[in-house]
């Protein structure tokens, strides 16, 4: 059973907090303005009340830690957790700053220990029964707990597995997710700065891309039951993007297992490949998955193996998070390398 400590004590949630800089001294809170004010927050069916901007985070999900990174707060995480990838190109010195308190999903015991002012995650499945902590285990101990709104925005997460989407995900979720975390630690500017910056690289990826004609597959881990993803979560997105088709778009589960023989039959013009560098399914790294595709007698006839039509992506770009951004400008720079725009 997960040991219960006392709440932080009133003052603590309620005294005003600094922007704190890697030599121990302040910037001036929220954006150099005054001080920011209670900030409260409708996310994912739930009230979210922060007294004052966080100066000990703690983010449970790679997606959600490299939003807060790029929103330049390390100096106020106090742990991070569940990487499947490298840290985005950038981010290696704020990531150096900040305690990696597990590669998976921690105890909630080790979450406490960092002594948390709030906590964030990428998916309902983290802060729900049978994952860190449910959202209020942590909010009895006066510690606000914030979920992606990309993992919730119409969807359904009470079955087993990733869930499933009633409707497309759309990017603005990911936007609406900077948003209200530059919000909840009174960096607003630096929110929609980098807002501006990610739409901007969406337009210049899709313009001039007309993929109408070509299929995709996206596959992210385990070669005995594969995960492929279903029409409407991030990797729809970048389908979305350039026009193209998922040839699994005809479910709405989020990453469904399907198997080799359907796959087959789909036969997909290219591969979206997961390059992931955790070792909790079989063929995690894009190397493994190759090889896989390359050698079993189902797979090594499709066109897209015949052809090496991949496109290697990070786990976290297949995800809904800022990467996904990067998984569009990557999957548009090999559909033109493979001479399949229009």
């Amino acid at each position: 059973m997960p040991i219960a400590r006392p709440a932080r004590p009133a003052a603590l949630l309620l005294s005003g907090i600094v922007l704190l800089t890697g030599c121990g001294g302040a910037d001036p809170p929220a954006d150099g303005k005054a001080p920011a004010a209670a900030v409260t927050l409708e996310n994912c069916g739930r009230t979210v009340r922060v007294e004052s901007p966080p100066r000990r985070a703690v983010s449970l999900n790679q997606g959600t830690t490299e939003i807060l990174f790029s929103l330049g707060l390390a100096d106020r995480m106090a742990g991070t957790a569940t990487w499947t990838d490298p840290v985005m190109k950038g981010l290696e010195k704020a990531d150096a700053k900040v305690e990696r308190i597990a590669d998976n999903n921690p105890s909630f015991e080790r979450v406490l220990d960092a002594d948390p002012d709030f906590v964030a995650a990428s998916f309902v499945s983290t802060l729900g029964k049978g994952g860190v902590a449910t959202r209020e285990q942590f909010e009895k101990l006066g510690v606000p707990a914030y979920v992606s709104p990309s993992d919730c925005a119409g969807k359904d997460n009470t079955g087993d597995g990733d869930g499933a989407r009633e409707q497309p995900l759309g990017i603005d979720a990911v936007y609406g997710e900077i948003r209200d975390l530059a919000e909840v630690f009174g960096v607003r500017e630096r929110g929609d700065k980098l807002v501006a910056e990610l739409r901007q690289r969406m337009k210049k990826a899709t313009s001039g891309i007309d993929a109408s004609d070509v299929s995709l597959l996206y596959w992210f881990a385990n070669s005995e039951s594969p995960y492929m993803a279903g029409c409407c979560g991030a990797p729809g997105i970048i389908t979305r993007a350039f026009g193209a088709r998922n040839v699994f778009d005809d479910t709405h589960e989020e990453w469904p297992q399907i198997n080799w023989e359907t796959v087959a039959d789909r036969d997909p013009d290219v591969l979206v490949i997961g390059d992931l560098t955790r070792k909790s399914q079989t063929a995690e790294s894009a190397k493994r998955k190759i090889e896989f595709l390359e050698s079993d007698p189902v797979t090594k006839n499709m066109t897209a193996v015949r052809k090496k039509r991949y496109v290697l992506l990070s786990g976290q770009a297949m995800n809904p998070t800022i990467r996904t951004v990067e998984g569009v400008e990557q999957v548009a720079a090999a559909l033109r390398e493979f001479g399949l725009t229009g």
